[in-house]
């Protein structure tokens, strides 16, 4: 009997090496349990079907003459619906992208069908990737698997909720400042943000260019290193791409002794007031299994943390005004009836945008205008710069440092539409992150079984993403998942 559950990317490799069964049966059982689930969660906005039972029909063929497999053949994989696969819809959460079919394969699907892959289809998310709920999509609202009143976090909460109930192996999404993390934290998986410029962004709808990465969401650590492994490198068309960077084995094989090695670092401005006391020991009981390990971990402080929520949301507006421009009715969109050009702008814009991206487009148009740039924009760069320099100091003493991913666990559908800035503090702990471009991930905090999941977040060096999945390994395997 196939159990979906327990499919793992490492186990559905040993399944299928090992014939307990063929990827056509996965993938078709996978599909008929979409049928059956996800008419409570609503983590899909297409399904890939045909083509997905297609190529694991091949991958069957290839087993069977007894090829050489590629390291993903068959793995049934959900992406974020802000990514283009060539012939699929690519909505990005929006109706003035509603009609959209994708012209080409964005690089990261490119490697991952080299790599065998199978797309079952596009997950939900919050409008272009702006929101921390996903309430915020054209099309429905996500509900989190574990609790179906509440939500799954955003952006990428389709691609978590999908993962976190079994609906697909693992998954892809972005992650702008905190939307990998924070719903792999409030679905209960793994959610890994890599470095800036370590996975190309080319073919991935941009929503703030400086700060978008994309990433992992998995049932294990060890999984999450697997993928990340396969999208990683550099990439000519990404002018943000990272050259000269590799990636050994040991990301996927790292060592007890390596590990006792590092030294974390905790610092206590990420433990705010108003902060959800289950959060803060759900945190806490994290760190001393690390201590148990044998891994030696300090307080630290990171100074200007307190102006990171600021600094963000100068920062991100200003560069979504600016990507978003391109979606003028012209281009994109559904060409409303117009008396003129400007009349077109105004009528394709105003039908086609949600209210967050309408929110963020003024504020974001406000902060670049003459008046108000280096009162603003200006100076919030400045800041991001001292944030930077934080983590610089920091990581003099420390390997990795330790937080929490967000100040509650997943709250209720309806919560805080009302009030955007509420909603924005959702990101207070893993903005940071983005803002100095370094990596992190979302490990869900052990021994948390019939409750709300919470994560916790470890954050690494610019390219060591081996230091903070090595510590998750080992962290997970304390809680008994291999």
């Amino acid at each position: 009997m196939i159990h979906l559950h327990d499919l793992t990317v490492k186990r559905f490799r040993e399944g299928l090496e090992n014939k307990e069964f063929s990827a056509y049966e996965i993938v078709k059982a996978l599909f008929d349990y979409i049928g059956l689930r996800d008419k409570e969660i609503d983590a899909y906005l297409t399904l890939n079907r045909d083509d997905a039972l297609e190529r694991a029909a091949k991958i069957d063929v290839a087993i069977a003459e007894g090829r050489d497999l590629p390291p993903l053949a068959g793995v049934p994989l959900a992406i974020k619906d802000n990514m283009l696969i060539e012939g699929l819809p690519a909505t990005a959460g929006s109706k003035i992208l509603e009609h959209y079919i994708s012209a080409y394969d964005a690089t990261v699907i490119k490697k991952l069908k080299a790599a065998g892959a199978i797309f079952l289809g596009k997950t939900n998310l919050d409008e272009f990737a702006m929101g921390s709920s996903t309430e915020n999509s054209a099309f429905k609202v996500t509900k989190n698997p574990h609790d179906l009143t509440r939500v799954p976090g955003g952006s990428s909460g389709g691609s978590a909720a999908a993962v976190a109930s079994h609906m697909a192996v693992a998954a892809l999404g972005s992650d702008t400042g905190g939307s990998i993390r924070e719903p792999a934290a409030f679905c209960g998986v793994v959610g890994l943000k890599p470095t800036y410029g370590a996975v190309s962004r080319y073919g991935l709808i941009a929503m703030a260019s400086s700060l978008d990465q994309i990433g992992p969401f998995t049932k294990t650590v060890e999984d999450a290193a697997v993928i990340f492994k396969q999208i990683a490198g550099y990439d000519p068309n990404d002018a943000t791409s990272a050259p000269d960077i590799t990636y050994g084995d040991n990301l996927l094989n790292p060592s007890l002794e390596g590990i006792r090695e590092l030294t974390i670092g905790v610092p206590e401005e990420y433990f705010v007031p108003g902060m959800d006391e289950e959060v803060a020991n759900a945190v806490q009981s994290a760190v001393k299994e690390f201590e148990s390990l044998k891994v030696r971990v300090k307080k630290i402080s990171l100074p200007h943390t307190k102006h990171a929520l600021s600094v963000y949301y100068i920062i991100m507006p200003a560069e979504v005004s600016t990507n978003l421009s391109r979606f003028d009715g012209i281009r994109y969109g559904d060409r409303a009836k117009a008396e003129n050009l400007l009349d077109l702008y105004y009528r394709d814009r105003g039908l086609g945008f949600g209210s967050e991206p309408k929110r963020r487009i003024i504020l974001g148009t406000f902060v670049l205008s003459a008046g108000y740039y280096d009162a603003y924009y200006a100076k919030a760069q400045k800041v991001r710069a001292l944030i930077k320099k934080d983590f610089d100091e920091a990581f003099k003493e420390v390997d990795v440092i330790l937080t929490p991913v967000a100040p509650t666990p997943a709250f209720k559908i309806g919560e805080k539409t009302d009030d955007p800035l509420q909603m924005y503090l959702s990101d207070i702990c893993t903005i940071t992150v983005n803002l100095a471009g370094l990596p992190g991930i979302s490990i869900p905090v052990n021994g948390r079984e019939g409750k709300l999941p919470i994560g916790f977040q470890l954050i690494g060096k610019p390219w060591h993403e081996a230091d903070i999945l090595g510590l998750g390994m080992f962290y997970e395997r304390l809680g008994g998942k291999r």
